[in-house]
């Protein structure tokens, strides 16, 4: 089989119900179906923050191979922000969301996204680690935020994307569209590796 035969035949599935996940793996102009994974999220609280992130995406594609065919290319993805050896994960509500941003005003932290590729046998798994800084965020900057935002489903309590990527991000060092969930440049340099081209 050719190698064009082969791409034209090629199906990228997201293993992800994320828009911003979506939204950037579309704006790299690759064409894909979306399967989102159902399993328990849940890790060892003694696992060593920086492995938790390739953890669940690996755990996440395990979860879906069975619903792959063999022409089928799977990519899974997980963020976590880390401060201080700590993973701020997405807040159970507002007030959480809220001593989170707290604990991030006027301070650096970190944001790790880990992608797992599967293809006919084949892994592919990579990380990425955006460092931020926020300025010293206002109570009704914070107060402001959630409200309008309402960030319960962002680890860290916050988008980058969104208003408070705006006013707040005093330096930011690394990968911007990893902090929003997806390392496009690695994940760019993979798909050309195994000659996936934009469909």
């Amino acid at each position: 089989m050719d190698l064009v035969h082969y791409i034209f035949k090629m199906n990228i599935i997201l293993g992800s119900g994320s828009p911003r996940r979506k939204s950037l793996l579309k704006e790299m102009g690759y064409s894909f179906q979306v399967i989102i994974s159902n399993v328990d999220e849940s890790f060892d609280p003694n696992m060593n923050v920086y492995e938790v992130a390739p953890y669940l995406a690996r755990l996440k594609a395990d979860s879906l191979l069975h619903e792959m065919n063999p022409n089928q290319l799977l990519i899974c993805c997980d963020t976590v922000v880390i401060q201080n050896g700590v993973i701020l994960g997405k807040p159970q509500d507002q007030m959480e969301a809220e001593k989170t941003l707290q604990q991030l005003s006027n301070s650096s932290h970190e944001v790790m996204s880990a992608v797992c590729m599967h293809h006919k046998g084949k892994w592919n798994c990579f990380h990425e680690i955006t460092q931020i800084e926020f300025q010293e965020l206002k109570y009704e900057d914070i107060k402001y935020y959630i409200q309008e935002f309402k960030p319960l489903d962002k680890a860290g309590s916050y988008g980058i994307q969104e208003w408070i990527g705006l006013i707040a991000i005093k330096k930011i060092t690394g990968s911007y569209t990893n902090v929003i969930g997806l390392p496009t440049q690695l994940l760019y340099n993979a798909l050309n590796k195994w000659g996936i081209s934009r469909t």
